[in-house]
């Protein structure tokens, strides 16, 4: 990256603080969820997976808030990491720099909450997602950052290797936006681009109106999407229990589960990740 009129040079950016540890952390996981199988306790991976994941239906039926965080720390494979990883490192480290190191993992960890608010309230409309199926990847935070970046370094030029020219920082972030909020509408692949575009907007808003404003949206977008969710849960309980009472009036018994889901007569506990559907990876 170089700053618009200075001669071309390849600048690659220091391993900051915040970064590392960053970097560290995820890797770490990474490395233990990959070797636990090779060790025998192919169980305690599957348990960290299956608890560390952001599922909307676990956060809003079990109470499991802390998957709003530890999705981030959780990786797909070894390219869903770097990708990851690179991003961070390569625009993460400006702004820490720049910023220090406070300011720098609010900016992330607001990214990385709002993005998992934005994916807990969209997959209920079930237009953009499904509340059962999981998502994990740090994107939330590291599209905070890009954002972040193409606000505060905005002139700055990026070089794009492979190829020969360079593009300045507001113009590349623009692209991404625009790339995301294609690949969301269109609703393809196997990752969460509604997380990455909530990412986006809550680094946006840290960015252009500070930390309180951010956290004051972050608190208002969970009271709202969290009353109007227990909303919809009494009245799917309301409706099973009202059918149960007029199927026994018939002699016949129906059963639900607390949550107001049907239970069949053989199949009464819960069958894995939403019927077998693969999850999210952002």
């Amino acid at each position: 990256m170089r700053r618009t009129g200075e001669a071309m040079t390849l600048n690659l950016p220091p391993f900051t603080r915040a970064v590392t540890w960053l970097l560290g952390i995820n890797t770490g996981i990474f490395l233990l969820v990959v070797l636990l199988p090779w060790l025998r306790l192919g169980i305690v991976s599957a348990y960290i997976g299956y608890y560390g994941a952001l599922t909307p239906a676990d956060v809003v039926a079990h109470g499991r808030i802390w998957q709003l965080v530890t999705y981030s720390v959780l990786h797909a494979g070894l390219w869903h990491l770097l990708g990851n990883m690179f991003g961070l490192w390569m625009f993460g480290s400006a702004i820490e720099s720049a910023w220090g190191t406070r300011r720098f993992l609010e900016l992330y960890w607001i990214g990385v909450v709002g993005a998992a608010l934005t994916t807990v309230a969209l997959s209920y409309t079930h237009v953009l997602g499904d509340p059962r199926v999981p998502t994990i990847g740090a994107s939330g935070g590291v599209f905070a950052i890009l954002i972040g970046f193409g606000m505060l370094f905005g002139e700055n030029e990026i070089l794009l290797i492979p190829f020969p020219f360079a593009i300045k920082a507001k113009y590349f972030i623009g692209i991404l936006i625009f790339v995301e909020l294609a690949l969301s509408m269109s609703g393809g692949g196997n990752v969460a681009y509604v997380a990455h575009l909530g990412g986006l907007f809550f680094g946006w808003l840290y960015v252009r109106r500070g930390p309180k404003a951010a956290l004051v949206n972050v608190g208002l977008a969970e009271r709202y999407y969290g009353m109007r969710n227990s909303y919809y849960r009494w009245r799917r309980r309301r409706a099973a229990k009202k059918f149960e009472v007029y199927m026994s009036k018939h002699d016949r018994q129906v059963h639900f589960d607390e949550h107001g889901n049907y239970i069949p007569p053989d199949d009464d506990q819960r069958k894995g990740n939403g019927g077998g559907k693969s999850g999210w990876v952002n």
